[in-house]
């Protein structure tokens, strides 16, 4: 039932990387290189786009894509206004209030609509676009670097949806404990980042 949007993630994933770096020269490889690294340097950031994944699968349907594809394309928005350095406040806790709702959804089970929860996961990339486009390096193409670190989240998001189908099937002979553990764990690491940042 989920093979043709998995496998169509497969291919995107496989197919983006050739295409990405088909017409760069030197100093543009090296601002893809630097965006493409920049999701992994943060934990808030690698738990987010993972979680969004497996939220994606636990709904299913159409959510396996359309969940994602919204995130990465209001990702993308959202660092374009911050590589402009357009003012966005709340960075920080719209980025912790991510963990803490992506998590709580995931941890509980929530059967959000797809519309509803691609909207949901679209604000929250603002978030996380805006702080990638904010920290893009002075000396970095901004395009460039944008497309390094919407194929890391485009990657990070497979993840999350190989984790969903890992987890379902623990969860197949220990019902929802996979899922409880994996979002309480994000939630809780949200709640930290939330404390931290008062």
């Amino acid at each position: 039932m989920r093979s043709g949007p998995v496998n169509a993630l497969v291919a995107i994933v496989l197919l983006v990387p050739t295409s990405a770096f088909a017409h760069f020269g030197a100093d543009h490889t090296h601002s893809f290189g630097e965006g493409f690294a920049h999701p992994f340097g943060g934990l808030d950031h690698i738990l987010t786009m993972v979680t969004v994944g497996l939220l994606a699968w636990q709904l299913g349907g159409r959510a396996i894509w359309l969940v994602p594809a919204t995130f990465v394309s209001l990702m993308a928005l959202g660092g374009a206004l911050g590589i402009a350095g357009e003012p966005l406040s709340v960075v920080e806790y719209g980025i912790a209030a991510s963990l803490i709702v992506l998590g709580t959804m995931v941890a509980l089970g929530m059967r959000a609509p797809t519309v509803v929860a691609a909207a949901l996961v679209g604000l929250f990339a603002m978030f996380h676009g805006y702080a990638h486009g904010m920290e893009t390096p002075a000396d970095a193409s901004g395009s460039t670097f944008a497309a390094g670190f919407i194929l890391a989240t485009v990657l990070l998001h497979a993840c999350g949806i190989a984790l969903g189908f890992l987890v379902g099937r623990i969860a197949e002979r220990y019902e929802r404990l996979g899922y409880q553990i994996a979002g309480a764990f994000v939630a809780l690491a949200g709640v930290g980042m939330l404390a931290h940042s008062m």
